[in-house]
């Protein structure tokens, strides 16, 4: 069974995002092992500079670079500038995955600053859910959420219309 991880900066603040995610987490069951792991968050002053910026983005990305290690896993960089899959082209690219020979696929989403350049170099698909901003919260429930789309979409399920 293939391992599906949300890697990911930050907790989940409100009960309601946690609670979606839980419910994806549940469904998904049935198809991989997920998981969602939550690295911790540096710490920026209310207004950092570039180089703060750029410490702090090197720091979560040194928590990350386990994940980047595992043999054989297919990852994938959460970010603005990447490129816009439907339900239907994500689905296709974790089956190409699996067939691949991955068994083991990380979706990297990094802190409100992004992701550190080193991750989205290192990751084999860098894509983005929307050209618009979105809460790290809520992109996190709509990722898992479209993880279960595509899960469901490769097993013919009646979920994806």
């Amino acid at each position: 069974m293939t391992a599906v991880n949300i890697v990911c900066v930050g907790k989940l603040k409100e009960a309601y995002w946690r609670d979606a995610c839980a419910e994806y987490s549940k469904r998904l069951g049935a198809y991989c092992k997920f998981g969602i792991i939550e690295l911790s968050e540096s710490r920026l002053p209310q207004k950092p500079s570039e180089a703060e910026i750029a410490a702090a983005l090197a720091s979560e990305a040194k928590l990350m670079s386990p994940y980047l290690d595992i043999k054989g896993a297919f990852s994938i960089a959460m970010c603005i500038e990447g490129t816009q899959l439907s339900s239907e082209e994500l689905a296709k690219k974790l089956e190409e995955a699996a067939v691949g020979g991955a068994g083991t696929v990380n979706f990297f989403i990094g802190s409100s600053f992004g992701l550190d350049p080193e991750i989205k170099r290192r990751c084999n698909l860098r894509l983005s859910i929307s050209k618009m901003t979105l809460p790290h919260q809520l992109a996190r429930v709509v990722l898992a959420e479209q993880i279960y789309r595509a899960f469901s979409i490769n097993a013919g399920a009646k979920y994806h219309k």
